[in-house]
């Protein structure tokens, strides 16, 4: 994976929970994911074509997202419920967007799917493209998430 990609999902995330969800994540540093077990508790995924094709991945921590769609809805949510997963599919897909755009100014055209959200102890998130992926690990004061990126 051409690390020209990286970026692009790694502003994508930061800029989408700030204006979203007012809150500033930390990046960790990025490393290969050479499993299919989901760094989270609930994931939203959503597959990417064009020039470059594979999925993007978004996985949540339970205290994490509690705290972050708590955030975007004005009020305390206290499990992961039917507006959780709603929220996951959107920020993944906010989150494609804004990335698809940044590398649409590096000259690649991407088009996005619909994201699926799944959640619990212990899921599976099977990329497109099938092998390895990168992860790209955030925390907020709540909990941690990752960006799971898997594009040729």
């Amino acid at each position: 994976m051409d690390v020209r990609f990286i970026n692009p999902f790694l502003e994508g995330t930061s800029n989408v929970l700030k204006t979203m969800a007012f809150i500033e994540p930390r990046a960790g540093k990025p490393y290969l994911k050479k499993d299919s077990l989901a760094r989270g508790d609930v994931s939203g995924i959503i597959g990417l074509t064009g020039e470059v094709k594979g999925s993007l991945a978004l996985s949540f921590s339970q205290p994490c997202i509690l705290k972050i769609v708590s955030n975007m809805l004005g009020e305390e949510i206290k499990e992961i419920n039917g507006d959780i997963k709603d929220a996951v599919g959107e920020l993944t897909n906010m989150v494609s967007g804004v990335a698809r755009k940044k590398l649409e100014a590096m000259g690649l055209t991407i088009s996005a799917a619909i994201p699926t959200v799944v959640s619990g102890k212990d899921h599976s998130i099977v990329h497109v493209l099938g092998g390895p992926s990168i992860i790209i690990p955030f925390e907020i004061d709540e909990g941690s998430f990752v960006v799971d990126v898997s594009l040729k």
